[in-house]
């Protein structure tokens, strides 16, 4: 490896693209958005400055998403946010390709694997590694993936939910659900809008989420003004909300989450299911921090679960770590190019 490789770990999301780089750490974190104007079909934004359009602009710009559940829904779209993120990182003066390890969900398809890895080296990677999530979750949050040991990782991002069971540096049981942050957040609106007949828009709904969400219903409530627009008279109104109410508005998402885990937990191997009540369920990605959700995942299958350090960190550090140590985690490296 000569001095002059730079080396970049990229969690691609479908709601935040995080770059780590081995001995700086995160250097950049910001939102899986592009800004297009569909007339010249030119690329105006990219990441924060993108997202502060989305829901505010107007006819002639379109803000969104090119990654669709963790996979590229629009490739051309991916390839220009790509190389947006990776000069970005690397700053204006790098001369040299850099070797990029990307994540993808668990459960993609060797098709929608050869577009990130085709994407990322039109970008201008010299080499792209795709390693899937779950197994860069764990690495990230400091477990010991080589070891003859099952350990159980759900990993809860925008778009999908990855749960796996990992021994032995491979992936014993896995399952992907597109049911993760995004689709919490909708139900929030859907909710308002059933109940108390408020349009609020996608980021209001995170915000409600973020503040006051929780997995199981809490004795002592938390309440938040919401604002938006009245179905009814067409004008904007504020309403009074309590984290119960958005309890029951997540149900069915939060039901999915569980099912996922629980399906997981049926396929995994005995052995390796002791091994899983001793250590626990690890939780990793921005969405499992919502409150008490560890607690809803005990409670539902009778395993402890617990979040990891710096859950929103856990793919992107992983990268890191893999990318500096390649030789150990080769085994666990799908895709190279």
């Amino acid at each position: 490896m000569s001095l002059f490789t730079n080396k970049l770990g990229i969690d691609l999301g479908t709601a935040n693209t995080l770059v780590f780089m081995p001995g700086k750490g995160i250097v950049l974190n910001e939102p899986s958005v592009v800004a297009v104007s569909p007339h010249t079909n030119k690329i105006l934004a990219v990441g924060i400055d993108a997202k502060h359009m989305v829901g505010r602009t107007p006819d002639d710009i379109i803000a969104y998403r090119p990654m669709r559940d963790g996979v590229i829904a629009d490739y051309r779209v991916t390839e220009a946010m790509l190389r947006y993120f990776i000069n970005k990182a690397l700053g204006k003066w790098s001369l040299f390709k850099p070797e990029v390890m990307i994540s993808v969900p668990a459960g993609v398809t060797s098709t929608e694997r050869r577009a990130v890895v085709e994407a990322a080296i039109k970008a201008g990677a010299k080499n792209a590694y795709v390693v899937k999530e779950p197994i860069l979750a764990a690495i990230g949050a400091g477990i010991p993936i080589q070891e003859p040991c099952g350990h159980m990782v759900v990993d809860i991002g925008g778009g999908t939910t990855d749960v796996a069971v990992i021994s032995l540096g491979g992936i014993v049981a896995s399952k992907s659900v597109k049911c993760a942050g995004d689709k919490i957040d909708r139900a929030i609106a859907d909710y308002i809008k059933k109940v108390f007949n408020l349009a609020v828009g996608d980021k209001t709904s995170e915000t409600i989420k973020m503040k006051i969400g929780s997995a199981i219903p809490l004795e002592e409530e938390i309440f938040l003004i919401i604002k938006g627009r009245d179905f009814i008279s067409g004008l904007p109104r504020s309403a009074s909300i309590g984290t119960n109410e958005i309890v029951k508005a997540i149900q069915m998402e939060l039901i999915e989450i569980v099912k996922a885990i629980k399906d997981v937990l049926q396929e995994t191997p005995p052995e390796l299911s002791a091994d899983i009540i001793d250590q626990g369920i690890i939780m990793t990605g921005g969405s499992s921090m919502l409150r008490n959700l560890p607690e809803l995942v005990f409670r539902k299958t009778g395993v402890k679960a617990r979040l990891a350090e710096d859950a929103l960190y856990c793919v992107s550090k992983g990268t890191g770590i893999a990318l500096e140590h390649i030789e150990v985690y080769k085994k666990s490296i799908i895709a190279k190019r």
